[in-house]
């Protein structure tokens, strides 16, 4: 499995914010990785529709972290974002293949995936979030 960009820089956003006291915006985001503002700014928009932050807007306003980080389950993110998962089509979809009845690979697959979504969702925001000193060490 590759996430998308998207899903990276969702999860790049996620991390920036929960290393820091305060609000932040999507240029400061954006410079930090070196990436388009513009593309960041979508996935502020989707991150904030998902519930994940908030967004304030004026004078003092900015993007921020709307649950605690240790709700933040890195499975639930990357699914939301990603939507399905499957290694292939069968493993969530009958009669796509003329084996399908009988094929030990879906059984395998579909394990294969249920495990690395375990782990996932055991991994919170709290877990991979970098110290607000490591991020300026690199700005």
């Amino acid at each position: 499995m590759q996430l998308t960009m998207q899903t990276d820089y969702a999860l790049r956003t996620l991390m920036y914010l929960a290393s820091r006291n305060e609000r932040a915006t999507v240029s400061e985001v954006a410079a930090l990785f070196k990436i388009s503002s513009h593309h960041v700014a979508k996935v502020v928009n989707q991150l904030s529709r998902l519930g994940y932050i908030r967004s304030v807007r004026g004078l003092g306003g900015g993007i921020e972290l709307a649950l605690p980080l240790e709700e933040i389950r890195l499975g639930e993110v990357i699914e939301r974002f990603e939507g399905n998962l499957h290694l292939l089509e069968c493993v969530g979809t009958e009669n796509v293949c003329v084996i399908q009845p009988f094929c030990k690979l879906k059984g395998v697959l579909a394990e294969a995936e249920r495990i690395q979504r375990d782990y996932l969702n055991s991994v919170t925001l709290a877990d991979v979030a970098p110290s607000r000193r490591q991020l300026k060490s690199i700005s």
